[in-house]
């Protein structure tokens, strides 16, 4: 038979040929020990080439002629076979050729085994195989030690690797070989977090390859030490190792991570002067991290990146269609995605989730509707991202019971899955339905996800007596420590209305994170008390908390709340210089908003123009709600016409827009746009008002009369306007924008939802509770000066959570001091 062995490098790519040369092996017995000998290296060399080609069937196929020729099988073809099976996860076929080896167990052997499991993250059946065979005697080597260090790298097991690295130490073994080193450095890193240990193996490691400096060098970068990531990279091309795509990658993905787009963009620069800007990984990662910074207007700098690139996969597609979702180009990333279906690449469950998104902000979904299906057909639907992005898209057009069959499917619920398919129904007010979600979802019992899940659901429906019962059984269940469940607990008590409480589940708090005072401070701000809020964000940065982006949001919208520009200029200023913050799109908008509030709308309208990206609908939106307020219609149709630009299909725009012209009695253009919304489809959000009743959600529309003490609510109302009347309330008509008599404008004016809402209440709850009042948009300006006036007349404080902020009015005045 001729030799194998000259063959062997050349199947390592060539299944075709490697499969030839399994087919022609003869494994019978032979009376000569020499040709039996020369077999057995032969498939030897062909189980080692289909190993290292990744052709495992063939390896098992081979394996399965070895079993039936009879041939005593030496210690070398069975170590491979055990690395085999090792590669294809089957690590009962490989424990079992392991065990029956008997003597013919040697060092590599062993190595073998540990190694197995710890591939198929088996670390304690790896470790109690590292410790028996130290008890049979025989002395580990690299491949060993590395193996049983990997599946030390965790919590659970760290303390076992300690020992493992106490044993390297004594022995002398610590510089045995590149590998060891590597997986010490991951071990602390990954174990315990421990960087500077693992700063320390590195430091003392003798000899250091380009995996090396990568592996320290992300490490660095993925426990958010970016600048000794980027230290150590300034070390590396000093020690004359060039970055190669993985070191650069890392990088990359670090700089954008922690939001150091410039720093991103210099690497880039390495990227090109290192030759590997046609490399796909690289080219996926810019494309990534220019998408990522959509929200600060750099998509283009992404599809500049894709188009440069000579080869696309999925993730680069992905990438792409995610940054044009992230920067609210819907429809453009649509056309990417079926550019890319046409281009024969092949969407995953990535892809689908972010086109899925984007579905969800179009008024049509019949596209989505389509997605859904092809999800179904190639088995996605069940996946957790694709699944929650089913569950938004259906929630968001109304259609809950879709949503919950899509929540249904999910293999594994998590708390985005959870809140989302609670926020569906929170926006039916379906209040039973959203907790059923959570409370019969596993049968293992309650866990600390479990009760973030309900809170999250109280919050959004605005059910404290539901989200006070939840608190109760947290206490009882011994979670009241928990710092996730404490952020919770003030996120709930502020979103339904109860400030007070929600500041004494932070005071009460023995461990703070920068969510913890982010929450509280974006409570505070939204209820009004700016002040407060400020206070506690100084306090915040005393006790050397670091605030994020999101803080600086609630910094903003608090001064914004309350009119404080020179305040908000401050902290606008100092974010980034005190901070390294990059103002994004969203602070940007806090700063129109505060501006366009205070009537300064030519100065809002410098301030967008001067932004060092384009301003998204959001901006102008905001802007155009100003316009709203103070009256200035030329700016109001400009910044109209800005937002269907980028959004063409955005109800909220015409509406907006009407609304202007109808305070200014100008009929004939509130018709052509309303003529305009309908030949588009676009249909207006109704506005509703729900209020939380012995642990009933009551939920009220304009002129609503289909309640069972409807008479009673209206006879209520009726004897309210005769009262606050004589006090001096005088309706305002601008708030009704119908083309209608004055008389009939006040019969309109007291058939409000949010009206209705309170006279409920007045008849349904006891004097001493405050009334706690939901709407899901923004407060009429008429009810928000009628409940000023009931409160005084009742004794009652009432609080309103509209889309924006919350108002409590007690004895005739108004948290937001009519600044809203």
């Amino acid at each position: 038979m001729a030799s194998i062995s000259s063959l062997c490098v050349p199947w390592q790519g060539r299944s075709s040929e490697l499969r030839k040369g399994i087919s022609r092996l003869e494994l019978t017995v032979e009376q000569d020990e020499v040709g039996s000998r020369q077999k057995l290296i032969n498939s030897s060399l062909l189980l080692k080439a289909c190993i290292r080609s990744g052709n495992l069937e063939l390896g098992k196929l081979l394996h399965h002629k070895l079993i039936h020729s009879g041939l005593s099988l030496d210690s070398v073809l069975l170590n491979s076979l055990i690395s085999l099976y090792s590669k294809c996860g089957d690590w009962q076929n490989a424990l079992s050729i392991f065990q029956g080896m008997g003597d013919k167990r040697d060092l590599v052997s062993w190595s073998a085994l540990i190694s197995c499991f710890a591939n198929n993250t088996m670390d304690s059946q790896a470790l109690l195989t590292f410790l028996r065979m130290l008890q049979f005697g025989i002395y580990p080597n690299e491949y060993c030690f590395t193996a049983s260090i990997r599946s030390s790298s965790n919590a659970q097991y760290f303390s076992v690797g300690l020992v493992i690295f106490g044993f390297l130490l004594k022995t002398g073994y610590f510089d045995s070989h590149v590998s060891v080193g590597c997986a010490l450095i991951d071990m602390f890193a990954k174990g315990t977090g421990d960087i500077h240990s693992a700063r320390m193996v590195f430091d003392k490691m003798r000899d250091k390859n380009l995996v090396t400096w990568t592996l320290m060098i992300t490490r660095f970068a993925q426990l958010g030490l970016l600048s000794d990531a980027v230290d150590l990279f300034c070390s590396m091309l000093l020690s004359d190792h060039p970055p190669d795509r993985f070191t650069l990658t890392s990088l990359l993905s670090a700089s954008v991570d922690m939001g150091f787009f410039s720093l991103g963009k210099q690497f880039h620069s390495w990227v090109i002067r290192s030759g590997l800007a046609s490399d796909v990984c690289v080219g996926c990662t810019l494309v990534d991290m220019y998408a990522k910074c959509a929200a600060v207007g750099s998509v283009e700098d992404s599809r500049k990146v894709f188009d440069s690139m000579p080869l696309h996969n999925v993730m680069s597609w992905t990438a792409l269609i995610s940054g044009y979702v992230q920067g609210r180009k819907e429809q453009e990333a649509m056309k990417l995605f079926c550019n890319m279906l046409h281009g024969h690449v092949a969407p995953n469950c990535f892809t689908f989730s972010s086109v899925l998104k984007a579905c969800a902000s179009l008024p049509d979904f019949s596209f989505g509707k389509q997605l859904h299906g092809q999800t179904i057909k190639l088995g996605l639907s069940a996946i957790n991202c694709v699944g929650n992005s089913l569950i938004n898209m259906y929630a968001r057009s109304g259609r809950t019971d879709c949503a919950r069959k899509a929540f249904d499917i999910l293999f594994e619920k998590n708390l985005i899955s959870y809140s989302t398919a609670i926020d569906a129904n929170a926006k039916e007010l379906d209040s039973e339905e959203s907790f059923n979600h959570d409370t019969d979802h596993t049968g293992i019992g309650a866990s600390s996800f479990t009760y973030a899940c309900l809170l999250s659901g109280a919050a959004c429906l605005g059910t404290i007596g539901k989200g006070e019962q939840i608190h109760a059984l947290i206490v009882k269940s011994g979670y009241g420590t928990d710092l996730c469940i404490n952020n919770a607990l003030i996120s709930m008590y502020s979103k339904c209305g109860n400030k007070e409480a929600a500041l004494q589940v932070f005071h009460d708090m023995g461990h703070r994170n920068v969510i913890t005072w982010t929450s509280i401070i974006s409570a505070l701000a939204k209820h009004g008390f700016a002040t407060e809020a400020l206070e506690l964000f100084y306090e915040m940065l005393e006790v050397g908390a670091k605030p994020n982006e999101v803080t600086y949001i609630a910094v903003l919208s608090a001064c914004s709340h309350v009119g404080l520009i020179d305040e908000a200029w401050k902290h606008f200023n100092s974010m980034r210089y005190n901070h390294g913050i990059s103002p994004r799109m969203d602070h940007y908008a806090c700063m129109v908003d505060l501006l366009g509030r205070s009537g300064l709308l030519l100065e809002a309208i410098e301030f967008i123009r001067s932004m060092p990206f384009d301003a998204d609908a959001l901006v102008w939106r905001t802007f155009l709600g100003s316009c709203r307020v103070h009256r200035n219609t030329k700016l109001g149709e400009h910044a109209a016409k800005m937002i269907l630009e980028r959004e063409p299909h955005d109800p909220a725009t015409y509406i907006l827009l009407s609304n202007l012209y109808a305070s200014e009695g100008r009929w004939d253009d509130v018709a052509a746009i309303r003529k305009c919304m309908k030949q588009k489809n676009l249909i207006k959000e109704t506005g509703y008002s729900w209020i939380e009743v012995n642990n009933q959600m009551h939920k009220f529309h304009v002129g609503d009369t289909s309640h069972p003490q409807a008479k009673k609510i209206y006879d209520e109302l009726d004897e309210l306007a005769l009262k606050i009347k004589n006090l001096g309330y005088v309706p305002n008509t601008d708030f009704v924008l119908h083309d209608v008599e004055d008389e009939q404008k006040d019969h309109y004016l007291f058939q409000h939802s949010e009206k209705i809402a309170v006279a409920f209440a007045l008849i349904s709850t006891p004097k001493p509770k405050p009334i706690r009042v939901f709407k899901n948009l923004r407060v009429c300006g008429d009810c928000h000066t009628a409940m000023k006036y009931i409160s005084i007349v009742t004794g009652r404080e009432i609080v309103v959570r509209d889309a924006y902020r919350f108002h409590h009015m007690k004895d005739g005045k108004c948290s937001c001091n009519d600044y809203w």
